[in-house]
């Protein structure tokens, strides 16, 4: 390739492609979580065969999740209402939110982009085909689903929403992470289960 490629650049003045030396995108998001949100949409059918269609965001830095009320018509002004909702759910962060990313879901609206960027916030949306690039916001949709609702026959709207809040309370304030140190997102709002290291080194654990 490189044999092919140098006639053409010789014969349009050109040098050699310059050496690449930014973090990898895995580096950056290391790097960068504490200031990094991630988020997808998802869907549900229902017992009656009606799609419900729901908003999941997730915090890189402490994986504590946030997911909207479901609607049959993400319109742009229900998605628009999400982002609203989100930057009011993120006020209480110690640190601002620097970066969004989101997939190139026709579903998202120019004014979900401009919501979250008259907050100060980069929204970074991800290459065609390209589910790694957002493969927090993925992962968090697999755990939900294989956790709670492949168990669960959602029965309507105000079903699923009340279902998705349970779980993510369970998910924020119970669930251990081990990308956390295997303590709740949220184990500062005083888990009743409290961190699987802890319970571990008080020896309140026990086989079986």
């Amino acid at each position: 390739m490189r044999r092919r490629s140098a006639p053409l650049l010789r014969s349009a003045r050109l040098g050699p492609a310059p050496r690449r030396t930014g973090p990898t995108w895995s580096e950056f998001l290391r790097a960068q979580a504490q200031g990094i949100i991630a988020c997808d949409f998802f869907t549900v059918e229902t017992a009656w065969i009606r799609t419900l269609y729901a908003l999941v965001c997730i915090e890189l830095g402490t994986r504590r999740i946030h997911v909207s009320p479901s609607t049959a018509h993400p319109d742009a002004a229900w998605v628009t209402q999400q982002a609203r909702n989100l930057v009011m759910d993120l006020d209480a962060r110690a640190s601002p939110v620097r970066f969004l990313i989101r997939d190139r879901d026709t579903t998202f609206s120019r004014s979900f982009d401009e919501v979250v960027c008259s907050e100060g916030a980069w929204v970074i949306v991800t290459p065609i085909e390209a589910p790694n690039a957002n493969a927090h916001a993925e992962r968090v949709i697999e755990t939900i689903r294989a956790e709670c609702l492949d168990w669960t026959l959602i029965l309507g709207r105000r079903h699923f929403d009340w279902t998705l809040r349970t779980h993510a309370a369970h998910y924020n304030r119970q669930r251990p992470h081990r990308a956390v140190g295997l303590v709740p997102p949220r184990a500062d709002t005083g888990s009743p289960l409290g961190s699987v290291r802890e319970r571990f080194a008080g020896g309140t654990c026990s086989a079986g």
